[in-house]
């Protein structure tokens, strides 16, 4: 008997409309849906979207920008003098008054940044962070196919070991028949009815099992493809393996490993590259700053002496001169960050050439043993139909029979389970080399 261990992934929610129709999926059906219905592949699309506004809002920063204000005073006493002062024909007792009581002040303020250090490298990074997400959505179209490869197979190895359980215990109910009426005749004991009970007992407690199990992945599957629970569906792929299917797998097993290819190392790459524009964004810090600006001024009451002009252009320059160690000490922090990064890709460089041919053994083993256990099962087969023939000539006993057939059901169970090893290790390599990560329409 097959056991089916149920995997826990993320959660993602059912998106689709609550329908009573069954839905017949492929296995390259299931794929597309959940590559365009998974929530952790939507997220990782959203990811890439503000990826992309990230770019342009890091651009603008260096673009012009306009900026209006509107500012109202009011002076409860506004500053007088004599107006004889500037006036020696003015009255006496005439006052100038140096100001408004209340006022509007309409100001208007263009500036370009001309250059800043810190924004060249975040352009640069912001780029790089794009990239990032990109390779993110790729993970995440591999992680989700390999979830559901393994997750469509495990239902069908289930299906297969639930035909297998229901035909052992047909036998076994049509032995204890037999088995009864030889002990009412005195030919065998009460034990041996008594066994084939038990046998029984037990293999309708495994169909229950198989069938808990079976509706469990089943509801997985709907989590996977982001379909709604109550949808019925229907497997329609046969499990099987061809020679030209073994042929090719054979052929993934001895595929030289390229590690630029892999998703795991373009992501570790690309994190490197943004630690690396992270301690040049720091360094660039010290660095001067110099913009431009022009700004116009309007004003609604006009006060009698005002010196101020309406236009001004200029050009204003921010340089760091001293900060008590505080700058050097983030630039080592940003340095010892990007050499970190360094490490962790070398490392993980390594570990992913390691990994490659660990999963090419396990790919190039599981196929091994399927071909014994596609040869068991034939020949299981061969010696059934023999024991067959002779239970029908009156050569054969029903219980040599019976153990013949259980013979045989367990080497076909093998041999299904034998492809749900080779797909696991096939999805795994594949998931490595970054093979079939979009499923074409």
């Amino acid at each position: 008997m097959i056991l089916l261990i149920l995997l826990s992934f993320g959660g993602v929610k059912i998106t689709t409309a609550q329908v009573q129709d069954t839905l017949r999926l492929s296995l390259n059906d299931a794929l597309k849906i959940a590559q365009e219905n998974n929530l952790n592949i939507k997220n990782s699309q959203l990811d890439l979207k503000m990826a992309q506004k990230k770019i342009w809002e890091t651009t603008a920063i260096g673009l012009p920008h306009v900026d209006g204000t509107a500012k109202y005073t009011f002076n409860p006493k506004v500053p007088t003098l004599p107006a004889s002062t500037f006036d020696p024909n003015a009255k006496p007792g005439d006052m100038l008054e140096l100001g408004v009581k209340q006022n509007i002040v309409y100001d208007l303020t263009a500036s370009q940044l001309i250059f800043n250090g810190a924004y060249l490298i975040g352009l640069k990074a912001s780029r790089a962070y794009y990239n990032f997400s990109e390779e993110s959505l790729e993970k995440a179209m591999l992680d989700i196919n390999e979830t559901v490869t393994n997750t469509y197979f495990m239902s069908l190895v289930g299906e297969e070991s639930r035909k297998i359980l229901v035909i052992n215990l047909q036998n076994v109910d049509s032995t204890l028949v037999e088995i009864k009426e030889m002990y009412k005749q005195g030919f065998v004991e009460q034990t041996d009815v008594d066994q084939l009970e038990l046998t029984a007992n037990t293999i309708t407690n495994a169909i229950f099992q198989i069938d808990n199990n079976l509706d469990m992945a089943g509801k997985l599957l709907k989590i996977q493809l982001g379909l709604a629970d109550s949808l019925n569906i229907k497997l329609t792929d046969r499990l099987g393996m061809e020679e030209a299917q073994v042929a090719r797998l054979t052929k993934l097993a001895h595929e030289p490993f390229i590690l630029e290819n892999s998703v795991d190392f373009k992501l570790l790459t690309t994190s490197e590259l943004l630690a690396k524009y992270d301690y040049k964004r720091e360094m660039s810090n010290s660095l001067p700053v110099i913009s431009a600006y022009y700004n116009h001024q309007e004003k609604w009451k006009t006060p009698a002496f005002d010196f101020a002009p309406k236009d001004v252009m200029g050009i204003n320059l921010s340089l760091p001169i001293f900060s008590s160690g505080q700058r050097s000490a983030l630039v080592a922090q940003k340095r010892m960050a990007f050499e970190k990064a360094t490490n962790n890709k070398l490392y993980a460089g390594n570990t992913l050439i390691m990994q490659s041919s660990q999963f090419q053994n396990d790919l190039r083993s599981k196929l091994d043993k399927f071909q014994i256990q596609k040869k068991s099962k034939e020949l299981s087969d061969v010696i059934y139909q023999r024991t067959l023939e002779k239970y029908k000539q009156g050569i054969s006993s029903s219980q040599e029979l019976m153990t013949i057939q259980n013979q045989y059901l367990t080497n076909l169970t093998n041999y299904y389970q034998g492809i749900y090893d080779v797909v696991g290790a096939k999805t795994k390599l594949e998931k490595l080399y970054n093979i079939n990560q979009k499923i074409s329409k």
